[in-house]
């Protein structure tokens, strides 16, 4: 499906991931409608900082997830959704759980019964690997069991399982795109490889948590085009998909490689505060995306030297990031 003069809807468009898809999708010639949680300060997260030419061809509209009201009226009149939108840090979760199962499972039912409402011809859900828990084999692929190891998780679980309920009780035309860690300029500094840049762009030493386990790393143009292909394809329909780089590195690797391309010398101190409860913890994460390989015709192009090098490049530039969880 050719998404030109097409009205697709983004959640979570304000986000780290939404921001750089709202861009790509413009570029494409969309008629984007971006769907924005509401501040009193009216800030709609990084589509602020767009230039005035982009931000001229978005619709802004300021709501929120759970508000099944404000989330029907979005969708009336779209062609294609994008829900991205979602509370995500995972440290959060274990101390207002509650919040995620009314923003990820509750919104994304919302989401799920306005489209089907307004008969949406494309609805990608875009889920995490979180849900998958610590690997039980490797590479991971999309048939992997399901294991809710934090709050958050299990909320995605839960809301991945909605998005394949409706397609197969009112044959929605769900696609569900499932990124591995996705990184990249915009993303808040709880994830690591911010973590890891900007504690090293102010010393040599830095506070981690647990370093050992090992995460499977994409650039967010990379996941972008991936999501965009879960709409244009189409025999995806009722698919669930990985995206992957297919290779895996420690957090302790991470972090040298990180300080080896600022040119510093690393030192680790852990920090409890860091540290996930044990049974908690994903020990292991690297995806088998053979299947985005076959249907979508998709695989990563940035290798990750390069990735870390242009996120180095622009948190230099903008030091302070965003810290929000809150994507919506």
């Amino acid at each position: 499906m050719n998404l030109k003069d097409r009205t697709v809807l983004v959640t979570g468009a304000g986000g780290f991931i939404g921001s750089h898809l709202v861009e790509a999708l413009v570029a494409k010639g969309c008629q984007v409608r971006a769907f924005v949680r509401y501040t009193s300060t009216g800030t709609c997260g990084w589509i602020d900082g767009f230039p005035e030419k982009i931000r001229q061809q978005i619709k802004i509209i300021a709501g929120d997830l759970r508000d099944n009201d404000a989330v029907r009226d979005v969708i009336k009149g779209c062609n294609e959704v994008f829900h991205l939108g979602a509370l995500i840090g995972i440290p959060y979760s274990y101390i207002h759980p509650r919040e995620y199962v009314d923003t990820n499972i509750v919104g994304t039912t919302n989401v799920l019964v306005g489209c089907r409402e307004h008969q949406v011809a494309r609805v990608v859900v875009v889920s995490t690997s979180e849900v998958y828990g610590t690997a039980q084999y490797i590479p991971i692929d999309e048939k992997h069991p399901k294991v809710g190891q934090s709050p958050y998780a299990a909320s995605k679980i839960a809301a991945d399982m909605l998005a394949e309920s409706f397609y197969r009780s009112f044959s929605l035309p769900v696609t569900i795109i499932r990124p591995f860690n996705t990184y990249g300029p915009r993303q808040s500094q709880r994830a690591i490889i911010p973590t890891i840049i900007s504690q090293l762009l102010e010393s040599e030493i830095i506070a981690l948590g647990v370093t050992s386990p090992t995460r499977d790393l994409t650039y967010v143009t990379d996941t972008v085009q991936g999501i965009i292909r879960g709409a244009e394809v189409d025999d995806v329909v009722g698919l669930t998909i990985n995206l992957g780089s297919g290779a895996e590195i420690s957090i302790g690797n991470l972090a040298e490689q990180i300080a080896a391309l600022l040119g510093r010398n690393l030192k680790i101190k852990q920090d409890a505060d860091r540290v996930r409860p044990e049974a908690s913890e994903v020990a292991r994460l690297v995806s088998n995306n053979s299947l985005a390989h076959q249907v979508l015709l998709w695989r990563p192009l940035v290798p990750l030297e390069q990735g870390l090098r242009q996120t180095i490049d622009w948190f230099r530039t903008n030091p302070f990031g965003v810290r929000s969880d809150y994507v919506v």
